[in-house]
């Protein structure tokens, strides 16, 4: 059932204190963006301006997502996702290989990667199942079986790119999105009980000669002139920023090109180094406001359908910024995942656009 709402109430409830956050983060990662692509011979990057054009039409997407009722999104997105699954497989047969991954699908002007399509309609996907059963508070396995099923086909497509940072996300998200709906908890225990026990069996046949290096090199050991430089050479960037920072442009393992995927998943580091200690709690704060305020209007809508569908749309955007900033900090293994707003990347930043522009929906037709 669609609910009408006119201008009045759309302007009164629409949340500018997200939205501003949204823009704030967005601006501040263009940013650093052109900080870690300037040259003096082209001070304006391809990157740069690719990026430029992704926040502008970004911004244009976060408000088409606001015009349909989100209930119709919730319908469409349950039949969109399996033609997401049927991109993942034709990524994995077809799709345009770079940085040791086939991850991608050539659309002549850029490459998407329909991974992060699954990150945003997955939780249309989760909540039309939920829905369709028409329960408030769902206890039997046997109705999240369909679920598992999908969310475990969308984990082993994505790994098998292979992309291990977005596959994790995806499992996750999904996971914590199972919790709040209702699934019994000794799922969850035995789930990690059976982990543990396979853990031999996934380091041997599971994961990537890369990946196991990520974690050798995150335990103490490997050779920091191969598998650790890439988190050496980010402590550093981190170190030498200071309080204050060395001043936007000037960080020298930036400019100097020893940070790598400084545009990318080490932007953070690139921030730290040219603002400083004080500048990456600013942005924090951004990120922390943004997430609390978010949370603070779910807790105002009542339908807890609409509810579990904004939790999912955030969840992925949240696990994201925290993984990228730890394992920038060296708190967690790299692994490749950029962080929300300011990394480059237009797939990325267009999914990120879509599931806020998504959140605000339900926030302006369920409150």
């Amino acid at each position: 059932m669609s609910l009408n709402i006119n201008h009045r109430t759309t302007a009164r409830s629409f949340d500018f204190i997200t939205f501003f956050l949204i823009i704030i983060l967005a601006a501040c990662g263009l940013l650093f963006v052109f900080s870690a692509t300037h040259t003096i011979e082209k001070p304006f990057s391809h990157f740069f301006i690719k990026q430029f054009f992704g926040i502008i039409t970004g911004i244009l997407i976060y408000f088409l997502c606001l015009i349909p009722d989100y209930r119709n999104l919730i319908r469409w997105g349950y039949v969109v996702y399996f033609g997401v699954i049927t991109l993942l497989i034709f990524t994995l047969i077809k799709g345009s290989i770079g940085m040791g991954g086939r991850r991608w699908i050539n659309l002549i002007f850029f490459k998407f990667q329909p991974s992060e399509l699954a990150k945003c309609i997955l939780p249309a996907y989760m909540i039309n199942c939920l829905y369709m059963q028409k329960k408030t508070i769902i206890n039997s396995f046997g109705l999240f079986i369909p679920l598992l099923t999908m969310l475990t086909a969308s984990f082993i497509l994505i790994l098998k790119q292979p992309d291990l940072g977005t596959a994790l996300i995806v499992l996750f998200s999904g996971l914590i999105l199972c919790w709040f709906a209702g699934l019994n908890k000794k799922f969850f225990l035995y789930a990690i009980i059976a982990t543990v026990v396979m853990a031999p069996l996934i380091w041997s046949f599971v994961l990537r000669d890369y990946q196991k290096n990520r974690i050798i090199v995150f335990c103490g050991q490997g050779n920091h002139q191969k598998e650790g430089y890439q988190i050496e050479q980010a402590h550093i960037a981190i170190g030498s920023g200071g309080l204050w920072g060395k001043g936007l442009f000037n960080g020298t393992q930036n400019k100097l090109r020893f940070l790598p995927e400084s545009r990318t998943d080490f932007i953070f580091a690139v921030l730290c180094e040219e603002w400083g200690l004080m500048g990456a709690l600013a942005i924090l704060l951004c990120y922390i406001l943004l997430f609390f305020r978010s949370f603070l209007l779910i807790r105002q809508v009542k339908d807890p359908y609409a509810q579990l569908f904004a939790l999912g749309l955030l969840l992925h955007i949240i696990l994201a910024t925290i993984i990228n900033i730890s394992m920038v900090l060296g708190i967690m293994p790299i692994v490749g995942i950029p962080l929300p707003l300011m990394s480059y990347g237009l797939s990325n930043l267009w999914i990120t656009f879509a599931c806020l522009g998504g959140f605000q929906n339900v926030m302006l037709r369920s409150r």
